[in-house]
């Protein structure tokens, strides 16, 4: 019984593997992209935020039909579509199709993984095992991001930037079988429960119109007519989701989650941090690529000591540090190297040498990563009643992915909009595009400070250590 559940983790982790990997491979392939089908740059943000907006918007709903239904069958539903999802983008030929195509794997990114933490809760009840289960998911979570880069650089470069969505396909089919075999059967609880659809629509809703308003005003401009009304449509529906859950009878999102405020606080910085990190592997490939004349395999390996180092420290070193000084403590370290990094890459040349001006802040990004993420879960989590812990892991995922996409879709259009300042001003096209590279750093480094300061507000409520939140687990199962 004790080896079928960690077989069942191994699929489980296989399963979110190849979620993590698309979304660095992507990012390496980005440049090959553009010119291939001819995106301009805010255009070229939506073969990431189409994705994005896709995962974050249906995470909770997934969720809850999970709850449902069994979530087996939904890992399986999901793993299904996103595989069929990944033919579709490799086959693209034209703008709309790849967009489209990486919407509907979003959604299957969302449905497959949804249930995996959830899962993972069910399987390992005890509080040790639990974590180790969840320091194996962090490390592959992690170890993901590094396959992702080196095999988006080879692949992009060997073959071509259609076959990094073709290698889905066999490992998707052979992890199905296996979780067919290996995953235990459950039943759910009946649909008579409910699902909150209308509420996982109007939220979506909200969340594309955001973005896509936010990605034009490098075409409109911020303060045009047609930006406000969109982005007036947008809040509105923000608001309408807000007022259904208010008043759903099984909403996806129940607004008494927010009374913790370590939920809230832990939540706000993972959503500001998020659009640090992830407008840094966007924008950073396009610089490798466009200012710095990087191949795709050597874009790969640019990035390779951040997934390194943080895939090193989310599997070995951060639970002991975390139990040592607490989660608080590495929140902040994590937070201030990642910040750090930033600040150099942004205050750096435009022809910058990878081992002087580059090794250095990768390697500390990866470090701040390795700290903060681990700690911010546990934090995030502390609060949190062992029959909300799955909505609490959904609603963590949600705000990182959608703090990811909205803040990068501000981050590509601040770049862009510098960049054509600076051209229009006779500055050449190189010197034009690495200014409006390091400008988004240099905010993004400033999105870190707030960060921080977010945090040292959350952490004014006592926060936990290791051995502090597993004995708190076991007076909350025990309770219940």
């Amino acid at each position: 019984m004790k080896n079928s559940r960690w077989l069942s983790l191994i699929v489980l982790c296989t399963g979110f593997l190849l979620i993590v990997v698309d979304m660095t491979i992507v990012n390496v392939a980005l440049p090959s992209i553009q010119s291939d089908l001819g995106f301009s740059q805010s255009g070229l943000a939506w073969v990431v935020n189409a994705y994005l907006i896709a995962f974050g918007g249906l995470l909770l709903l997934a969720g809850r039909v999970g709850d449902l239904l069994g979530r087996k069958r939904v890992f399986l539903v999901g793993l299904a579509i996103f595989t069929g999802a990944s033919v579709l983008c490799g086959l693209s030929f034209a703008q709309p199709m790849l967009i489209g195509a990486r919407f509907v794997q979003g959604v299957g990114g969302a449905v497959s993984s949804a249930v995996i933490l959830a899962m993972i809760v069910t399987l390992f009840p005890e509080p040790n095992e639990r974590a180790k289960a969840f320091g194996i998911f962090s490390f592959v979570a992690s170890a993901g991001a590094a396959v992702g880069l080196l095999a988006g650089g080879l692949i992009t470069q060997a073959v071509s930037w259609h076959w990094i969505f073709f290698v889905n396909l066999p490992i998707g089919i052979a992890t199905a079988i296996a979780a067919a075999r290996l995953l235990q059967n459950d039943r759910g609880i009946g649909l008579g429960h409910g699902a909150d659809v209308l509420g996982a629509i109007t939220v979506t809703a909200a969340l594309m119109l955001g973005v896509y308003t936010i990605v034009q005003t490098s075409d409109y401009g911020l303060a045009s007519t047609r930006t406000l009304a969109l982005g007036g449509v947008a809040l509105a529906l923000l608001v309408a989701f807000i007022v259904r859950q208010a008043t759903a009878r099984n909403p996806i999102l129940p607004l008494q989650v927010f009374r913790s405020r370590k939920v809230v606080g832990a939540n706000v910085v993972q959503a500001l941090i998020s659009t640090s990190f992830f407008s840094f592997f966007f924008l950073g490939s396009l610089d490798l690529e466009r200012v710095l004349g990087y191949g795709p395999m050597a874009i790969g390996l640019a990035f390779l000591p951040v997934a390194i180092v943080m895939a090193l420290f989310s599997i070995r070193f951060s639970a002991q540090l975390i139990a040592r000084f607490g989660a608080g403590s590495m929140l902040i370290a994590g937070q201030a190297m990642a910040g750090i990094a930033l600040l150099v890459v942004a205050l750096g040349p435009t022809n910058a040498s990878y081992a002087a001006h580059l090794l250095v802040p990768m390697v500390l990004l990866g470090l701040g990563g390795g700290l903060a993420f681990p700690a911010l879960t546990m934090i995030a989590m502390a609060d949190v009643h062992p029959s909300e812990a799955g909505l609490a892991s959904g609603l963590l995922n949600t705000t990182g992915q959608v703090g990811g996409a909205l803040g990068l879709a501000v981050m590509a259009t601040l770049a862009g909009s510098r960049t054509i300042d600076l051209v229009q001003s006779g500055t050449d096209g190189i010197t034009a595009l690495a200014a409006g590279y390091h400008l988004a750093w240099l905010v993004g480094a400033g999105i870190v400070v707030v960060t921080l300061a977010t945090s040292a507000w959350l952490l004014t409520s006592r926060t936990a250590t290791v051995a502090e939140v597993d004995a708190d687990c076991v007076e909350c199962e025990a309770a219940a």
